[in-house]
């Protein structure tokens, strides 16, 4: 919790404002019972009408006092909060855009966008409330506790006992209420989770006919979900009732000890009446507390949950020794023994890999599902960090390079095409900040999409759905690709990004990409696009079983002669051998 409050710096002042208005309007409470005291005894009793009007006036004057404060109290308490909130979820967005691969393994999506949403919004409104409300509330019963002391002690012995009392009962409930909202946030980070996926793969849900199945795990996330915010309600709201008895006793006491005090002349009227006031005063302010509690309870437990993502360690981040002198300038790739195992796996993904791809020339990467093809492809851009062995760009460890620099010269399009909402111009652009609308449609004439684009109603500016749901699959790729091309690339990583795509229409794009200045590494499942690469890896499990050009492949290797045959048949293999 401190460590979220000290978000709050920024807004000292704002702060100090809002806690002068909230205690003038305090004062202005506490002072009213004595002044309904004064004209009680002084005026009432005595029959003196100027007595009463002149502290009448008084208690009005007050009162329009506490009301313009409570007004610029509000104003300033609003600002703060929603300041705060902004804070946190910049600095939430801002960690997180920082995240390693491998930390998004701890935190599911779900969660994240839970805690960034919900978590961040209970920290704001408990923050308001406490500006507005939560702070008064034990400011109040303190001070009323004091006012009712000064009054009459002997009167007021009975709330002296039963305020400490709920107090520890008070805390009590914090603590207990802070595990159980804990739990509550835990399992709405589930429900969040289920309607995700249910969202993200709603046609093939119904493609399968899937809906019941679906609608059982939702269930089962909800029911789980409404069994604890129960359990947490009941405890908060079982708070008010024993705080109310408590209190309503203590007002009980106070009368039948007053009314015997009036009767023998040792206690005024208006005494009895300025105890009785604080002592409601008192309630009212204990009346709330199961809601303050609550919502302490539930900001104790976000504010744990946010603290969490902003102290995560990041995996990956620029080494000590990494400047900006060490510059990719060719697009020279080498791996050196290379081992990489992912967290928490069993075995590596990859393991003690050797290769090199020279500047402008193409790699093409063959391998059956599992042989770790994408593994290879995220370790370039240093997606992740090798367990053993090194990889150098342009001959020069890649650690070295400042990460931001490294992959503004990556162009990587990865296996699922990823597109956002906005525009074709605006997906595109997004591979190079400011680039120009000619960059652009030069980027996209090169990924084989520009005419498709024209046929558009809109072209350039057609907005696409979230992850381009209305666009086919080969047109996605194509635009990631143009996405990739508009950096203009010294290094191009295509992760089975043409798979979507006709012979004719991938030939042609690959012919285009040769026109850039980049080394291309190319993870394919068709010999026909392994064959026009200058050198082809096979990878099994990790390991690297040969490589070389198609024509020493054709020759030498028996695994790359099956997966020929598999493709264009025994014949055409026969044909191939002879004519290498």
């Amino acid at each position: 919790m401190l460590k979220v409050l000290s978000f709050l710096k920024p807004y000292k002042i704002h702060v100090s404002v809002a806690l002068f208005f909230m205690l003038t309007e305090l004062a202005v409470e506490l002072s009213q019972p004595l002044l309904m005291a004064k004209i009680i005894d002084d005026g009432i009793v005595q029959r003196d009408m100027n007595t009463v009007i002149v502290w009448g006036s008084v208690m009005v004057g007050i009162s329009l006092i506490a009301f313009a404060s409570g007004i610029i109290n509000s104003f300033y308490a609003a600002h703060v909060s929603q300041g705060l909130g902004y804070d946190l979820r910049v600095r939430l967005y801002e960690k997180i855009q920082s995240f390693a691969f491998a930390n998004f393994n701890t935190y599911p999506t779900s969660s994240l966008i839970t805690r960034m949403t919900n978590d961040v919004m209970q920290i704001q409104q408990t923050m308001f409330m406490s500006l507005r409300i939560m702070m008064r509330a034990p400011l109040l019963i303190i001070g009323g506790l004091v006012m009712a002391l000064l009054v009459n002690s002997k009167l007021a012995i009975s709330i002296l006992i039963s305020v400490p009392l709920l107090f520890f009962f008070l805390i009590w409930v914090l603590r207990k209420g802070s595990k159980l909202y804990t739990s509550v946030q835990k399992r709405l980070d589930k429900v969040n989770s289920v309607m995700r996926e249910n969202l993200f793969a709603i046609r093939l849900i119904k493609a399968l006919v899937t809906r019941k199945h679906e609608g059982k795990r939702f269930n089962r996330a909800n029911e789980d979900l409404k069994e604890k915010t129960v359990r947490a309600l009941r405890l908060m709201e079982a708070t008010t009732p024993i705080l109310m008895v408590v209190m309503n006793f203590s007002i009980i006491v106070i009368l039948w000890f007053g009314n015997f005090g009036v009767t023998n002349g040792s206690i005024q009227v208006g005494e009895v009446v300025a105890i009785i006031n604080y002592t409601t005063r008192i309630t009212a302010a204990m009346s709330i507390f199961s809601w303050i509690i609550m919502a302490f309870s539930r900001a104790k437990a976000s504010s744990a949950r946010i603290v969490e993502v902003i102290d995560e360690e990041v995996h990956l981040v620029d080494k000590k020794y990494a400047n900006d002198k060490w510059q990719v300038r060719h697009g020279k790739v080498e791996f050196r023994n290379v081992t990489f195992q992912y967290p928490q796996a069993d075995s590596a993904a990859i393991e003690k890999l050797s290769f090199v791809a020279e500047p402008l020339h193409t790699v093409a990467i063959l391998g059956a599902t599992g042989s770790g093809k994408t593994s290879l492809m995220q370790l370039i851009p240093r997606l992740y960090d090798v367990n053993s062995g090194a990889i150098f760009i342009d001959d020069t460890s890649i650690d070295r390079y400042k990460l931001k620099h490294l992959r503004s010269k990556v162009g990587v399009v990865p296996q699922e095409a990823m597109l956002f909402s906005g525009t074709i111009k605006e997906n595109i652009a997004m591979g190079k900040e400011h680039a120009t609308f000619e960059e652009i449609r030069a980027a996209a004439k090169s990924a084989q999409i520009h005419e498709t684009i024209e046929k558009f109603p809109n072209g350039y500016e057609t907005v696409l759905g979230q992850k381009g749901v209305n666009l086919s699959g080969g047109q996605k790729q194509r635009l990631s690709i143009a996405r990739a091309l508009v950096r203009k690339p010294k290094i191009l990583l295509l992760d089975d990004s043409t798979s979507a795509l006709d012979l004719k229409t991938e030939g042609k794009l690959l012919e285009a990409v040769k026109q850039y200045e980049c080394t291309t590494i190319i993870v394919t499942q068709k010999i026909s696009t392994a064959m026009e690469a200058d050198t082809i890896l096979l990878l099994e499990d990790g390991k690297l079983l040969t490589s070389g050009s198609h024509d020493v492949l054709i020759r030498n290797s028996e695994l790359y002669q099956k997966i020929y045959a598999s493709q264009f048949g025994e014949e055409e293999l026969q044909r191939a051998q002879t004519t290498t």
